[in-house]
């Protein structure tokens, strides 16, 4: 027999059905083969679901270019309208506007690299101040390759 799920007790109760909508979408991944051999993957969906609802969200509950836009301006890194463009249908591999919590998850879990996922990535990296080197990456000696 199947547990009842936890209902969430208490504060976010505006955002408890979108909570509980991407809860069951992250069991979904958990349960996923495809997904079976990522380390801590259980506290990455959390993460994961926690980044997605920072978001603006539509009011279909996913991600479109305003809010897209409106994410990139917080993180200091603001885009034009084709480069937003750009990095949704790069998501959503071109066949949606929007961008649904399964389209965002596959992409942080994916192996490509999309923009969105490396600003995410490096948004907690963008308040230090450090500059980072600029210049060509360092040589690799022939002896350092796999």
């Amino acid at each position: 027999a199947m547990a009842a799920p936890r209902r969430p007790s208490g504060g976010g109760l505006r955002r408890a059905p979108q909570d509980g909508r991407l809860e069951e979408i992250n069991k979904e991944f958990l349960c996923d083969p495809k997904f079976s051999d990522e380390e801590d993957l259980e506290e990455k969906l959390a993460v994961f679901k926690e980044k997605y609802m920072e978001f603006d969200l539509n009011n279909q509950g996913e991600i479109d270019l305003m809010s897209v836009k409106r994410m990139m301006e917080k993180l200091g890194a603001p885009k034009t309208h084709l480069e937003l463009k750009k990095m949704i249908s790069e998501v959503t591999g071109g066949v949606s506007d929007t961008i649904s919590y399964q389209d965002f998850v596959n992409v942080m879990l994916g192996k490509r690299s999309a923009v969105l996922k490396l600003v995410m990535m490096f948004e907690g990296k963008a308040n230090e101040s450090t500059p980072k080197p600029s210049g060509p990456p360092p040589e690799r000696d022939i002896a350092s390759l796999p």
